[in-house]
């Protein structure tokens, strides 16, 4: 029996256990060794990480998916597991030693550090798990997989030794994000570009061969800088081949203030003459760009920095080279002495030998440390890189050839910018906590290698057996005593990017580099479903590394999700305090309810705005749902044995079951199509609309009446009705579905393994694939979808009934548009009415009396004075208004309003043609003044249409 008040909290944590405890979302189930398989990897989330709403959206959507093609009757694999995040858990685990006042992890070593790292996975690191069942994420958490567990270390371990033997993992010399706090480089995904208000000193830079005089400006030429810092690393100046002003200087050379070192002017497009003095400085070592410029040019690369940001002058020998005499004591004078500082006292040193021209404010993005939150330095140190250029080519082809597809299909476009412009990626990382790059170092420098240890010593000996370094006795000899080879050989320090053994993800978590069943059963995967700020940074790599070693893409199709930000349209931040945390929500209102919020609101390409009111809403249509189901439980709505709906004879029966039917293609059209959206309004608007607001309404008079056929027909058929309901809300809503389905009848199984209404089309990837890529067809045609257990479609029936609620709705929507209180009975006068129209009216006048609040119903053959007329299905229907309305009054009333609605309109005009206004404002502030504009257009269009009723009926 159905509890009379729905309690999401009781429900949703029973039905996780039935779920995990039955096994429901294991994958290989006996009873589906032949069905097709269906596969999802989930992009693990952080070891360190909690549920946040970009965690809810884009799980929900996986799980909607999962649910829909495990009820289709697919074999289906979502693959769980979690990322070890390298810096974010060093960094948790060196704070509670921190704070436990126990030694650091310098004083503890980095053998009895990991040990503590371990522990502290132990302890704590499923915390995201298992707010992702709470959410209710269907996984197969019987195989759930971590980046750093055995099997995924092995794969990490052959894919660089693979890759380094093919030359496509190297080790070279280049520019990296540092963080100084942290002392690793990091990836661009952990960089934030933070606007702030800083200056752009504006340096005279002397002309070799000409008096340096400050008032001269022949005499040098001006730099602008905002790190002035770094000009200690200067190598050049550049300035564009078709400068007319400076053109002629390329060639010469400029002596670098305070310094002293020599530096040609040369010629390249990347300084731009329309901008500042039009000459930009040229620090190879310490700018991205001016990296690829040294490059072209051949420049030399001085790093002046150490790797905590302070000044490295002394015994410096790229900043020492070719210097003049004393400059060894400016070098010890700034020697160590931290980059802020350091600029305040060259800048102070600048201005006191007249180099310095001017100050300027200047707003402009410095990149921080997402984690540290310290400026970033580029930073020219020793790494390993993947060869990304030669991996993106197959990657690239897949996607233009379809083998993948990205929906939304425009940020394909983003995929080809970046593919094909892709640089090395730096996989090293100076951390403890990752995997340990399987390389070794001879006596020598020499580089070796190889999966393991042992491995790598045989290449060694035999390497320096071969250079007579050592004896071939000595080779064997430490080759059987591992204490004769002890140092002989060191391991690199360094440890691997989490988006290294994530970008094996599709495949090592299946357990490859074993040929194990699950890699032949559920590899490539079907879809991807992931934030598109991860496109480069898993997406690629994923596509690089599939193809490179499993020679076939990961998967089919990448549904890329859109962003959820608060209810103004701003991004959620921390600094911002508008973080809406999605457990909150759970608590509040249940996860079903924000589950529906998400998937409502998932239009392909559009940003979520979320409020919490949304969410209660969807709160408030699953207590519309429960109580319905309440009602029919209470009026003895159950299926009979042998029931047949398309048996059905009453019209108002046969009317819903064609209803049901349109609902359920639609739905699944939609989610077939990634229309999230479209498929969650599609259910929502048949159960509350169609089902709740009129068909149990119109059922009422049925069943209060005599028992009898019609009411033992109405009974099968409302709780039919709600058992394809809770089919088709599963997906979305599977706590309340899964238990409404347990308590309001015997059942032979769970909802979850239940079948969807509508079998799975037989269509194959390649179609769907095609159809993604033309959104506005359908993306299975309609012949393709035969409904099986969903009875056929009646247009008679949905005629009649359809023509009721087409009737009764107008005339509910313009008496609210004239102001007629809800509890006036108004006539109803139907104008050259058609026999069969008259027919209906007849049949359905009592119910359309009282559910329309109508005096009467008359009929006419032309419309009367002083009433309003309406078409319903092409037939006019009058509301005489004499004695109901007094249209001067209501014309008045209107009239206002749409005065309030084009100042609105105007206000907004206003604002929007202001170019510094949409400049300026926040991007959530000008979107909420286009919203409010379009609201008021509707507005007005409706005030319009009503004036132009009453402007007919006076």
């Amino acid at each position: 029996m159905i509890e009379k008040n729905y309690q999401p909290a009781d429900i949703e944590s029973r039905m996780s256990r039935v779920w995990e405890e039955s096994g429901a979302f294991k994958a290989g189930r006996p009873e589906r060794k032949g069905a097709a398989p269906f596969s999802i990897v989930i992009p693990p989330p952080n070891v360190t990480g909690s549920l946040h709403m970009g965690h809810a959206l884009n799980n929900t959507l996986q799980d909607v998916l999962c649910r829909f093609e495990r009820m289709r009757g697919r074999d289906v694999l979502w693959q769980p597991g979690t990322d070890h995040a390298g810096i974010a858990t060093q960094m948790v685990v060196e704070r509670q030693l921190m704070e436990r006042q126990e030694p650091g992890r310098r004083d503890l070593g980095r053998a009895k550090f990991l040990e503590r790292v371990w522990q502290w996975k132990a302890e704590s690191g499923d915390t995201i798990v298992n707010q992702l069942k709470r959410l209710g994420a269907s996984c197969d958490w019987s195989r759930e997989r971590f980046t750093m567990d055995e099997g995924l270390s092995r794969a990490v371990v052959k894919v660089f030794v693979e890759l380094h033997r093919e030359g496509l993992i190297y080790k070279d010399k280049r520019l990296v994000n540092w963080d100084p706090k942290l002392l690793t480089a990091i990836s661009d995904l952990e960089v934030e570009q933070v606007e702030v208000k800083g200056s752009l000193w504006h340096l005279r830079y002397p002309i070799e061969g000409k008096p340096f005089n400050p008032d001269d400006p022949a005499s040098f030429i001006v730099v602008a800088t905002t790190r002035p810092e770094t000009m200690l690393g200067d190598t050049a100046v550049a300035v564009h081949p078709e400068n007319e002003r400076l053109g002629h200087l390329i060639g010469q050379h400029v002596i670098l203030p305070l310094v002293g070192r020599r530096i040609p002017i040369i010629g390249d497009d990347y300084a731009d003459p329309e901008k500042g003095s039009g000459a930009v400085k040229i620090t190879p070592a310490h700018d991205f760009n001016d990296f690829e410029v040294g490059k072209r040019h051949g420049l030399p690369q001085i790093n002046v920095f150490d790797r905590e940001g302070c000044l490295n002058l002394v015994d410096n020998e790229d900043y020492l080279r070719g210097l003049p005499e004393g400059a060894q004591q400016f070098a010890e004078e700034l020697h160590q002495v931290e980059r802020f500082a350091a600029r305040k006292r060259i800048v102070e040193r600048l201005e006191s030998f007249g180099f310095l021209e001017k100050i300027e404010p200047n707003v402009h993005t410095v990149p921080h440390g997402d984690r540290s939150g310290v400026v970033i330095e580029p930073f020219l140190t020793d790494q390993w890189y993947v060869d990304a250029h030669t991996l993106a080519q197959p990657a690239i082809a897949a996607v233009r050839s379809g083998a993948t597809t990205f929906v939304p299909k425009n940020w394909e476009k983003t995929y080809y910018e970046w593919m094909e412009n892709i640089q090395p990626w730096c996989i090293s990382r100076q951390l403890w906590w990752g995997h340990q790059i399987p390389a070794w170092y001879g006596p020598d420098g020499k580089v070796f290698v190889a999966e393991t240890e042992e491995e790598a010593v045989g290449h060694a000996l035999g390497y320096y057996v071969e250079q007579e370094v050592i004896t071939e006795e000595q080779g064997r000899e430490m080759a059987e005593d591992p204490a004769k080879r002890e140092g002989f050989i060191v391991r690199d320090e360094d440890v691997l990017d989490t988006w290294f053994s994530s970008g094996l993800w599709a495949f090592s978590t299946l357990g490859w580099p074993d040929e194990t069943p699950e890699v032949q059963r559920y590899y490539p995967t079907n879809t991807l479903v992931t934030g598109f700020d991860i496109i480069f940074f898993w997406v690629a790599r994923m596509m690089m590394l599939s193809l490179h070693f499993m020679k076939e893409v990961p998967f089919s199709i990448v549904y890329i999700h859109a962003l959820v930000r608060d209810e103004k349209g701003a991004k959620m931040s921390k600094s911002k305090g508008n973080v809406i945390d999605p457990l909150n929500l759970i608590e509040k209102f249940g996860a079903d309810a924000l589950r529906f919020t998400l998937s409502a609101m998932a239009a392909q390409g559009r940003d979520i705005k979320l409020a919490e009111s949304r969410v209660d809403g969807y709160r408030s249509f699953a207590t519309k749902l429960w109580n319905s189901c309440r009602f029919a439980e209470m009026n003895g709505a159950a299926i009979p044995a042998g029931f047949a709906p398309k048996e059905a004879k009453e019209t108002l029966n046969r009317w819903i079951m064609h209803e049901t039917a349109l609902a359920t293609r639609e739905v699944t059209e939609a989610i077939e199509a990634y229309r999230f959206n479209d498929a969650a309004n599609a259910i929502y608007r048949f159960v509350w609309n169609v089902y709740c607001d009129w068909y149990v309404e119109l059922t009422k008079p049925l069943l209060m009446g005599e028992d009898g056929p019609a009411k033992t027909e109405t009974r099968g058929m409302i709780a039919w009705v709600r058992d394809e309901i809770l089919k088709l809300l599963h997906p979305f809503m599977p706590f309340i579905t899964e238990e409404l389905w347990s308590v309001t009848a015997r059942r032979d199984q769970m909802l979850v393994l239940t079948d969807w209404p509508l079998k799975a089309p037989s269509i194959s990837p390649e179609q769907i694939a095609m159809s993604l890529a033309t959104p506005t067809d359908p993306l299975i045609p309609p012949a393709l979808l035969v409904p099986e257990s969903v009875p056929f479609s009646d247009p008679a029936a949905e005629a009649e009934i359809g023509w009721l609620v087409d009737l009764l709705s107008t005339v509910r929507s313009v008496k609210a548009e004239m102001n007629i209180p809800p509890s006036t009975l108004t006539p109803l006068v139907l104008v050259g009415a058609s026999a069969e129209t008259k027919d209906r009216a007849q049949r359905w006048s009592d119910v359309a009396k009282r559910m329309a609040r109508l005096s009467e119903i008359s009929f006419a053959d032309t419309t009367p004075d002083g009433a309003v007329q309406l078409l319903v299905r092409g037939e006019a229907v009058a509301i005489p208004l004499k004695g109901v309305v007094d249209v001067a009054a209501e014309r008045t009333r209107l009239e206002k309003e749409l005065g309030k609605a084009d100042a609105d309109i105007k206000r907004a005009d206003a604002k929007l043609s202001n170019e510094k206004f949409v400049a300026n404002a926040k991007e959530e502030v000008v979107e909420e003044e286009k919203e409010k504009r379009e609201a008021a257009v509707a507005r007005r269009e409706k005030i319009l249409e009503a004036l132009e009723r009453l402007k007919k009926a006076s």
